[in-house]
């Protein structure tokens, strides 16, 4: 209930924290916190722009792939094909993305950025840099790198 919760500062540090259990061993209960975390973050600086974090997987993997196609783009980010076609929809309505007849194979679309969405990208990357560094700022440049390397090798081929 909402008048459970403590409403203020002081209120809130001196109430107990909350046990965790078994949680607190848990690496997908962590991660859970800590993209919730990094997601909050992102809205308040990167999704200034009006793009959301899967939008900017989408635009930053097109920009680095040209031609990729919408398949092999949602399972290169591990996004089902009917998300995948919605948000290139999105992207292809708002003038950043251009989804045209791939070349090996006429029933699928092979996708590039339009100029606007270059254009964006490079604005993107800045953003989503200063917003991670700035997150992550409990971490030094090696913890960074572990942490990533560590990400990789849990995330299947």
């Amino acid at each position: 209930m909402k008048g459970d919760e403590p409403s203020s500062a002081a209120e809130r540090t001196a109430m107990p924290r909350i046990r965790l259990g078994f949680l607190d061993t848990l690496i997908g209960f962590h991660l859970r916190l800590a993209q919730v975390g990094l997601f909050q973050h992102f809205a308040r600086t990167v999704g200034r722009t009006g793009v959301t974090p899967g939008q900017l997987g989408v635009i930053a993997m097109i920009g680095a792939n040209p031609g990729l196609s919408q398949t092999r783009l949602g399972r290169a980010l591990g996004i089902d094909r009917s998300t995948m076609v919605s948000l290139i929809d999105g992207l292809e309505r708002r003038g950043l993305v251009v989804r045209e007849t791939a070349p090996a194979d006429r029933r699928s679309h092979a996708l590039r950025l339009s100029a606007k969405g270059a254009e964006l990208l490079g604005r993107l990357e800045d953003a989503a840099r200063a917003h991670e560094s700035d997150w992550a700022q409990g971490l030094s440049a090696a913890e960074r790198r572990q942490l990533i390397d560590l990400l990789r090798r849990l995330t299947p081929p």
